[in-house]
C-alpha cells in the first residue's frame, strides 16, 4: 500500500477535493472517486465524499493499494446467453463465477468467457473489465447486460444512473417479515473494521430497495426485489440490517442449514432501453436448480 500526504494552503482552498487531489497526484478524476469511495481518502483523519471543499491547513491522505498488472485473456468457457445482437449481449451468469479478473481470480472469470465468444466489446471498462457495465456478486446468479461498443456501454451506464433499468432479484431471507411489502432507506458504504464488508453507515452512499414478499414459508420469507439504487452488496446488507439475512449469504449470515454454495440470491428480470432501436428490451430466467430444489422441500414442509 502507497501511502500520500497533503497539506492544503491557502492558495488551494475551496476546490473539491478529487479536483485537487487530480493535480497533486495525477490519477485520474474516476480511480480517485473510487479511492474516496473505499474509504482510502481520508481529511484529517476523517472520510469524505468527493464533493469535500478543501480548507487551509487540512491535512489529506491517500492510500494506493499495489495493482498487480492483469489482462484479461480469451478462454473456452461455456456462456448461457439470453440475447444477442451487434450492439449488446445479455448473459445468465451461473453462481460462483466472478464477473472479471483480479487478484485471485485471473481467470475463468465472465470476461475471460466473452473475450472468447466476440473480438467486439466496449474498452471503457478496460483490460480487465471489456464489456461490463454493471455487475453481480461471485455467489448471485442472474442476468447480466453486456455492451459491444463504447457509444452502447455509455448509453447503457446512462440509463442505470437515470435508474432507468429495472432489475428485479428473488431471494430467500431468514424469518417472517411482519410486512407483505416495504421499502428500506439505508445509506451503505465500506464497513468500517472489515475492508472487505460493507455496512449501513449515516455517511454512506444512498441505497434504496423495495420487497415483496411471495410466500412465506415456515421460518423463511421469500422476497421479489426491486433495487432502485445499485449499492455494493445492497440486497445483502439491506435484508442483514433488517434482520432477515439471506439464506446461504457466506459473509453476512451465519447459518446455512441447506448447503449452498453462496447466497439464495438470483438476478431474475432485466428491463432497459435498447441504445440503438430505442426499444425496451425485457428478460427473465428462473431460478437456477439449487435454489429451486431448496423452495421444493420448504413447500412440502410447510
Amino acid at each position: 500500500m502507497e501511502k500520500f500526504d497533503f497539506e492544503v494552503l491557502e492558495s488551494e482552498c475551496g476546490g473539491r477535493i478529487d479536483h485537487f487531489l487530480v493535480q497533486k497526484t495525477e490519477l485520474s478524476r474516476s480511480r480517485l472517486q473510487k479511492l474516496i469511495s473505499d474509504d482510502l481518502v481520508r481529511v484529517n483523519g476523517q472520510r469524505v465524499k468527493a464533493n469535500h471543499r478543501v480548507n487551509t491547513g487540512e491535512r489529506i491522505t491517500v492510500e494506493l493499494p499495489l495493482v498487480k498488472p492483469l489482462e484479461a485473456e480469451a478462454e473456452d468457457i461455456p456462456l448461457d446467453i439470453i440475447y444477442e445482437d451487434k450492439d449488446l449481449l445479455v448473459v445468465n451468469k451461473p453462481q460462483g463465477m466472478v464477473v472479471h479478473p483480479a487478484c485471485g481470480n485471473e481467470h475463468g472469470t465472465l470476461v475471460n468467457a466473452l473475450l472468447f465468444h466476440c473480438r467486439d466489446l466496449s474498452g471503457i471498462g478496460g483490460v480487465i473489465r471489456p464489456g461490463i457495465v454493471h455487475r453481480l456478486d461471485k455467489d448471485t446468479s442472474g442476468l447480466l447486460m453486456v455492451a459491444k461498443n463504447d457509444q452502447t456501454h455509455l448509453a447503457l451506464a446512462e440509463q442505470i444512473k437515470e435508474r432507468s433499468v429495472e432489475k428485479i432479484y428473488l431471494t430467500l431471507v431468514h424469518g417472517r417479515l411482519k410486512e407483505d411489502r416495504g421499502t428500506i432507506k439505508a445509506a451503505i458504504g465500506r464497513h468500517p473494521t472489515d475492508r472487505k464488508k460493507m455496512a449501513v453507515r449515516f455517511d454512506g452512499r444512498e441505497a434504496v430497495t423495495h420487497y415483496e414478499v411471495l410466500e412465506y414459508l415456515k421460518d423463511y420469507s421469500y422476497l421479489q426485489i426491486k433495487l432502485e439504487t445499485g449499492r455494493t452488496h445492497q440486497i445483502r446488507v439491506h435484508m442483514a440490517y433488517i434482520n432477515h439475512p439471506v439464506v446461504g449469504d457466506p459473509v453476512y449470515s451465519r447459518s446455512n442449514r441447506f448447503h449452498l454454495a453462496g447466497q439464495f440470491l438470483h438476478a431474475h428480470k432485466l428491463s432497459f432501453i435498447h441504445p440503438a432501436t430505442r426499444e425496451r428490451m425485457c428478460f427473465t430466467v428462473p431460478l437456477p436448480d439449487e435454489l429451486q430444489r431448496v423452495l421444493e422441500h420448504l413447500e412440502k414442509n410447510k
